[in-house]
Parts: structure tokens; sequence; C-alpha cells
């Protein structure tokens, strides 16, 4: 199961209705991994695929493609405007909360 905290789905559905967007569903996904888990993918989509899952939130359509529902299942979508960075986040119950000291791109 994919959800979306009401602010979530309140900041997508105003940039829907900015870009027009009035058929779009909101496609999350995965975009390769890093050593704290994976990197996500974020964007409008106007059509719905064969191996998608799709769910719904307060009236916002979400899918996700087959792949990427291993990594993502569970996950809440959710929208702060904490300046001290403010934006989507993906609360992932399946990701690595911290980098694991690879000494890779997050610097651990």
């Amino acid at each position: 199961m994919i959800t979306a905290t009401e602010s979530a789905v309140r900041e997508v559905k105003r940039l829907m209705e900015d870009h027009k967007l009035k058929d779009a569903v909101l496609r999350m996904g995965v975009q390769g991994m890093t050593c704290s888990g994976p990197g996500y993918a974020l964007g409008f989509d106007q059509e719905v695929r064969e191996d998608d899952h799709v769910f719904e939130s307060d009236g916002l359509r979400i899918v996700v493609d087959g792949q990427s529902y291993a990594y993502l299942q569970g996950t809440e979508l959710d929208f702060t405007t904490d300046v001290h960075g403010g934006g989507f986040q993906f609360n992932n119950p399946n990701a690595v909360r911290s980098c694991g000291g690879c000494s890779g791109s997050c610097g651990g």
C-alpha cells in the first residue's frame, strides 16, 4: 500500500491545477540505490501501465511500477513547508535510515 498525507495530496493537487494536468496521475518510483536506500522519483503521468500498482489517497491517484513497488511498499508521501528542508518526503519503512559508512556519495 502507498499512501499520501493530507498536506501531500493538497500540494500535488495544487501543482496539477497550476500545470493544467486534469487527468494526470502521480507516478512514484525508485531511481537508483544509495548507501542509505533507494533514490526516489516523483512526477506526473497521463497513463497507467499494465504492470502499475494503483492507489488512491483523498482522490489522488498514485501509480508505482511493479519493480519500484518492491522498494516502496508501505511508503507514505508527505509534504512539509519547513525552512530547513521542506518539500516532499518519502516515509519509507523499508529504507535504511542512516548512512552505512561506505564512504560513497552520501559522505559516510
